[in-house]
């Protein structure tokens, strides 16, 4: 029996459609992000994923509001069926053991060399199980003279550059979501997919292994490429003069956002829409090269354009130009939005006893179709009765 074979005999995971990874098994056993957003990822693909965590602990998002079912942890946890299992318990380990070896993808996050200690090292789980991928999510690398450091989201955006480009340099402060961390949840799945595309032309298991800093680096690519170039920092507003991207305040205080970029029509038609016309023949702003040159400048003349009227003005405006826009809308107004609407990005399901789960579905299409089913977010050791009652390890 073939390891997908023996996946696709695994415990009942709702009523949920079937995806172009029905039938591969994928055991994680992560933490806050990185590992369980790459398994995340994978069963929205249709993989059967077993989350393996900590007795009486669990994933340390649990908690996050004082509960067991956090919306931190909710977030990366949908789609997976839930195990508990100690590492230091012979029993457990024989239980991790054969589910292992039933699997395809095996991801955590670990610091380097606590795998080890735990009995889940690269050796030892292909040993169990040669045709396992096996993935590992370090913060710093696996190897290297920060290797063994504490690192999270922060710590890998600022060590990659991403802070310079993102910090007001004027009041420096953290913003916005957990880029890195999803970035190196992206990469991951990507690399394990990667992986078992190899594993399909040689048969054999493979190690993928993934940092933070090096996926924030190579997501990167493009203001590390304009360095190399360049030998200039873009710093906070490069990418903004480059893309020719404004964020302009309206009379009523909305937020309007414009994304020029390179055609010209598009200049021409901000200019007509904010009555500015004169400003095509104005010597800082009449080639490209010189309007990024003189982005603050060009910034300040949309401003005082777009302070005069409030933004459904200026919306309906920029849709009969074609002018590459948006209002900036908070998650509630995008929740709301005619086209998030339409698209039905925003799904719910109810667990037994956790209640309504809302969350955003996966953004793929697949001949047409959109999954739309969900399976809640398992509580700690959910299905422990189910899974365990396959194995006999303990």
């Amino acid at each position: 029996m073939t390891t997908v074979e023996q996946a696709s005999e695994g415990v009942d995971s709702g009523a949920r459609g079937g995806g172009p990874l029905s039938g591969l098994r994928v055991v994680e056993q992560g933490a806050f992000i990185t590992g369980p957003y790459a398994s995340m990822l994978l069963a929205d693909l249709g993989a059967e994923v077993v989350k393996v965590e900590r007795p009486g602990t669990g994933d340390a998002f649990r908690v996050y509001d004082g509960t067991m079912y956090a919306s931190t942890y909710q977030a990366f946890n949908h789609n997976k069926l839930g195990i508990t299992i100690d590492n230091r318990d012979p029993g457990d380990q024989r239980v991790l053991d054969e589910l292992i070896a039933t699997a395809d993808v095996y991801i955590h996050n670990f610091r380097p060399g606590a795998a080890e200690r735990l009995g889940v090292g690269a050796k030892r789980l292909l040993e169990l199980n040669p045709r396992l991928i096996y993935c590992a999510i370090s913060g710093l690398g696996a190897d290297g003279p920060y290797a063994t450091r504490p690192s999270y989201d922060t710590v890998a955006q600022a060590y990659s550059g991403m802070l310079s480009m993102t910090l007001d340099p004027l009041a420096p402060r953290i913003a916005g979501p957990a880029v890195a961390d999803a970035v190196t949840g992206l990469y991951a799945a990507q690399g394990v997919l990667a992986a078992l595309v190899r594993r399909g032309i040689d048969g054999k298991g493979h190690v993928v292994e993934i940092s933070m800093l090096e996926a924030m680096s190579h997501f990167l690519i493009e203001p590390y490429a304009s360095y190399f170039r360049s030998g200039e920092e873009p710093g906070a507003y490069g990418r903004a003069a480059s893309s020719q991207s404004f964020a302009l305040v309206c009379s009523d205080g909305e937020v309007v956002a414009l994304h020029l970029s390179s055609p010209e029509k598009f200049w021409l038609g901000a200019l007509e829409v904010a009555g500015l016309e004169h400003l095509a023949h104005d010597p800082r702003f009449e080639v490209r090269v010189d309007r990024i040159a003189h982005h603050e400048q060009l910034r300040l003349e949309f401003q005082a354009a777009f302070e005069k009227q409030p933004r459904g003005h200026w919306l309906e405006r920029l849709v009969a130009a074609d002018v590459p826009h948006a209002p900036v809308l908070k998650l509630a107004d995008a929740l709301r939005d005619p086209q998030f609407a339409h698209l039905g990005i925003a799904v719910e399901t109810v667990h037994p006893t956790e209640g309504l789960v809302r969350t955003i579905r996966s953004p793929y299409r697949f001949d047409g179709r959109i999954e739309t089913e969900v399976l809640a977010p398992p509580t700690l050791g959910e299905h422990d009765a189910e899974i365990r009652a396959r194995f006999s390890g303990r």
